[in-house]
Parts: structure tokens; sequence; C-alpha cells
């Protein structure tokens, strides 16, 4: 019993965990706990170690852990690469540990332990690919390409020249201060592959989400039908009903089942909790990604047009306000009064404000199968791209 309320805690404060770092700022947990640990798990739990190895180690540990942290957020570092590895690595060990003895079984046939072994290999290809591929890097001599392969939309896009590397900025790139360099359709830089995503390796990033998901459904239904073959093996069912007199129905027998379960077999369950809610997560980010691509955008212009959006209707909201300050003053110095409105009918008027409307011109969007053919085939890998750089060349 203690196991199994271990493994229900256990499985509890992975999600309380996992939602509240993720999710902690949607507007739907503003003013909840969630959003409260979320600022603790993102701000405050670092902010109070930073004051403990103030206090223990003086000047010398907080600038260690400046120098840390700087190495960590601000500099390329393969950390959470290893930790990646180390995590699917250790997870696929326990399963062939714990879980490859019952294959194969009464579902499961002895083809699913190669079949498991090619998509993990599959997943850290796509990987390797993201990591080490060139994400889209603009530099002297393709510069001139990308300008014209990306024109200035002249909104969010303005022609200016990078600063750092001294080179004319193609629209939609950006320059990476981790990674010091400009790179082609900038959508974020990933701590996990320790690379930029952008032009030419968005495609292997999109993969890479899409498999993994796929490959924690895959681990999350075989370690079920694994689960449910002993049962069946091992005639559960058959031995509640009919020695413990149980009613054959799901509300008589689940509790039973579960209880059985978590018993004898945590470690499974253990992991398919784990691997769904990885799934889940998996889901979400490539879901959020996907529509980005259909749409032929990117992360960092979803920042740029939210800033221009906001910025655009203050101006709007700053001129109704004047509008509506300039009719009152003309209203109060006529003699003649216009006769007082209808409390219901003042009440169900629209502000001058909610009329105002902000539109979102995205010229790079160009349709759903022109967005997509721009994915899985970059505009720098065509060879009319090429032939212009022979070109300038």
């Amino acid at each position: 019993m203690a196991v199994q309320w271990m493994l229900v805690c256990h499985g509890l404060v992975t999600l309380l965990v996992v939602i509240s770092f993720l999710c902690g700022q949607w507007p739907i947990f503003q003013g909840t706990f969630i959003e409260r640990f979320h600022d603790f798990l993102t701000f405050g739990a670092y902010d109070y170690f930073g004051r403990i190895i103030g206090t223990v180690f003086g000047s010398r540990g907080s600038a260690a852990l400046r120098s840390f942290e700087y190495y960590c957020c601000d500099r390329p570092n393969p950390i959470l690469q290893i930790i990646y590895l180390a995590i699917i690595g250790t997870t696929y060990y326990i399963i062939v540990k714990t879980s490859f003895g019952y294959i194969p079984g009464y579902y499961l046939s002895e083809v699913h332990r190669y079949a498991s072994m090619l998509a993990v290999a599959g997943g850290i290809i796509l990987f390797l690919l993201t990591s080490f591929s060139d994400p889209g890097t603009v530099n002297a001599e393709n510069v001139s390409q990308y300008l014209s392969a990306y024109p200035y939309d002249n909104i969010i896009y303005l022609e200016k020249k990078c600063s750092t590397c001294k080179i004319l900025k193609p629209a939609r790139s950006k320059h990476c201060s981790i990674c010091d360099r400009c790179v082609a359709r900038f959508d974020h830089h990933c701590g996990w592959m320790n690379n930029c995503i952008g032009e030419r390796n968005t495609r292997y990033f999109i993969s890479f989400l899409l498999w993994h998901f796929l490959l924690c459904i895959y681990g999350t239904v075989a370690l079920g039908l694994i689960l449910a073959g002993q049962m069946k093996e091992l005639k559960v069912i058959y031995i509640l009903t009919v020695y413990y007199g149980m009613d054959n129905s799901f509300r008589s027998l689940a509790p039973h089942v579960v209880q059985w379960l978590v018993g004898s077999y945590n470690t499974q369950v253990l992991l398919m909790v784990f691997l769904a809610i990885v799934s889940l997560l998996l889901a979400g980010f490539f879901g959020y990604h996907a529509k980005l691509c259909l749409k032929n955008s990117t992360t960092n212009e979803t920042f740029k047009w939210e800033e221009y959006l906001s910025r655009r209707q203050k101006i709007h909201e700053a001129r109704a306000s004047a509008v509506a300050l300039n009719a009152s003053i003309s209203g109060l110095s006529n003699e003649t009064k216009p006769p007082p409105e209808s409390k219901w009918k003042a009440f169900f008027r629209r502000s001058r404000l909610e009329g105002v409307s902000i539109g979102k011109d995205n010229i790079y969007d160009k349709g759903f199968f022109h967005n997509l053919c721009e994915i899985i085939f970059p505009l720098s890998t065509r060879p009319s791209f090429l032939r212009g750089k022979s070109k300038s060349g």
C-alpha cells in the first residue's frame, strides 16, 4: 500500500511541476497557486539559492555562481544535450530490463524488441541532425541571396545592418547572442539542441518533436499491452469474479485491478505515467510549431507582431480618447443640450475604443502548400538560390 501511495504522490507532484513550469503564466492561472509556484520555479528558487551561496561562500561563491549561470544561459554548452541523452538512454534501459522479459507476450510479438530499438535510434538521429546542422547562417557570401529570398515587409522588418556581423540583416533573420551569428528565418535558440532553429533545420526540429511524441505514445501503449497481457495470462479477472465473487463490471473490478497492477508492476505503471505526461507536452509543442509553420511564421515573429500590435493599439486608443474628449468639450460649450441618454442604451452602447481593430498582414504567408514546401525544402537549398550565389560570387 505504501508503494501505491508513493506512485500516486509521485505522479501528482510531477504533473504539478510540469503544469506550473510550462503553463503558470496562462491567464486562467492568474492569481492562483499555479502562478505563484511558476514564479518560484523560474525565479524564486534560483534567487534563494543565490542568497544561500552568497551567505555561505561570500563574494567568491556569488561570482562563481554568476560565471556558471553565464556559461549555462549565455554561451553554447552541451548540458541539456547530455541531459536529453541521459533521459532517453536511462528510460529505454529501464524498459529493456523490466519489460522485455514479457515480450513476446499475449498481445505483443517479438518484433517489438527490435522496433523499439529502431524507434529510439530514429529519435537520436533526428536529435543529432537538429543539433549539428546549419540553421541558416547569414554571412557576407550569401547575404544578397537571403535579401532577395526574404523581402522586408516594412512593418516588423525594416532594412538595417547587424551591428555585430557588419552586414545587412535580411528580413526574418536575427543575430543570436548565444551562437554569435545571424540566422535566416530565425525561430528561437533551443538549449536542448545547443543550436538555433532557423531556415535550414526547422524541418528537423519539427520532425524531432513529432517523432518523440509518437515514440512516447508507442511506449505508453506497448507497456499497457504488456500489462493487459499479464492480466490475461494470469487470469486476474477470472480469479476476481469466480474465486472472490465480484461483479463482472468495470466499477467493481477497476479498483482491485489497479491495486494489483501498482503492487506487482509498479515500474511499468510509473513508466507509463511518465511517458504519457511527456507525450502531452510534446503534443503541445508540436502543435504550436506546426501551426507556425503552416502560417509561415516563427516564434520570433510572434513576439514581434505582439509588440507591434500592442503599440498600434495604444496609438489608436489614444486617438479615440482624444476624439472623445474633444467631443465632450464641444458638447459642454453648446447652449442646447441633447436629451439625456437612456440608462439601458448607455449600458449597452459600445465604447469608442471597442471599434478599434488592428490588422496583421503577414506577407510571408503564401498558402498552406507553399508554406509547407518552404519548411521541407528550404529556400537556401533550392537551385535558384544556389545559382544566385554563384553569380554573386
